[in-house]
């Protein structure tokens, strides 16, 4: 065979090779499995995230044990392993979760109140390739009154940049109005696997090219990334902010291996006074986001600005 040939030959497996990799991607082998208190999904046989919905601990829904495409888990061991992870925020911190500290003067970031799962209103199911569900939440204070019921809509699909998990939330009330107090533990936060957080020589960049909890704490982006190497590959997550939001998310972006997409804390990232989001009885309140999952070889990170256009079409 001569050079040019074999050249040839050479571009045809690496061209294959590339196009099966992302047909491993694109073409998900999605499976569900709902148990009492949980729901785990799977690729192939291969976890893919499990969603906590009852916790005697945790009071509020979560997923734990996130991966991305691949099998590689890309947040904290849940609970963290001592000698393995930092065991800081182990109730707190669970994967991915959605959580307020302050909604009418209650506390459901830090388990003094209760986020109660009432029912799946549509169960866990693969569709088009998708694993879609719908749950019914009530906001519960601490000595059981409820504050209002919360609607939580996941999508969960194989995209060219890794596995993209859309938490659509609408909050409504029908006897009282539902306020939305000032903090920094406010939002849709993760806690990355141990080997990508910044402290171990992981990086979180964002949308305006800003780098680490020093430049990108406090600050709004579209997007902002917090990835790293685990076992020889880049991989990370991606959060990404509904544009249609009532207004852009700051980020609570911590080097430990935090990072928080929070509208709600104006003055907390001091960006101005106080700010309270009232929502009238009634009325329905909206909030959408974006969580990229993803994974490559080690040199190779993804074009997220791509992924959040693409994101953006999902919508």
């Amino acid at each position: 065979m001569n050079h040019h040939r074999l050249l040839a030959s050479i571009i045809l497996v690496v061209t294959a090779a590339s196009l099966a990799a992302n047909r491993l991607i694109v073409a998900a082998d999605f499976a569900v499995q709902q148990e009492a208190d949980r729901v785990i999904i799977t690729d192939g046989g291969r976890p893919v995230a499990t969603y906590v919905f009852r916790d005697d601990k945790i009071l509020r829904p979560y997923f734990a044990h996130v991966h991305a495409p691949g099998g590689i888990q890309v947040t904290r061991n849940h609970p963290p392993l001592p000698n393995v992870d930092a065991t800081d925020h182990d109730t707190m911190h669970p994967g991915v979760w959605l959580a307020l500290g302050d909604l009418c003067g209650h506390d459901f970031w830090r388990n003094k109140a209760s986020i109660v799962h009432e029912r799946f209103s549509e169960s866990p199911t693969v569709r088009d390739g998708r694993v879609t569900f719908t749950a019914e939440n009530a906001f519960q204070a601490d000595h059981g009154k409820e504050v209002c019921k919360q609607t939580s809509r996941l999508t969960l699909a194989a995209r060219p940049a890794g596995y993209l998990l859309i938490w659509e939330a609408i909050f409504r009330s029908e006897q009282g109005e539902i306020v939305f107090g000032d903090q920094e533990e406010m939002g849709l936060g993760i806690r990355v696997a141990t080997p990508i957080a910044v402290r171990q020589g992981g990086t979180i960049v964002d949308a305006m090219g800003r780098r680490n909890e020093r430049e990108v704490w406090g600050n709004a982006a579209d997007w902002c990334d917090y990835s790293g190497t685990i076992d020889g590959r880049h991989a990370g997550i991606t959060m990404m902010c509904d544009p249609q939001n009532f207004r852009p998310s700051w980020l609570h972006a911590r080097d430990y291996g935090a990072l928080v997409v929070n509208p709600f804390g104006q003055q907390a990232f001091h960006k101005g006074p106080a700010s309270k989001v009232v929502v009238k009885p009634g009325e329905s309140f909206r909030l959408r986001y974006g969580v990229l999952l993803h994974a490559g070889p080690k040199d190779d990170s993804p074009d997220i600005s791509a992924a959040f256009g693409d994101f953006v079409r999902q919508l």
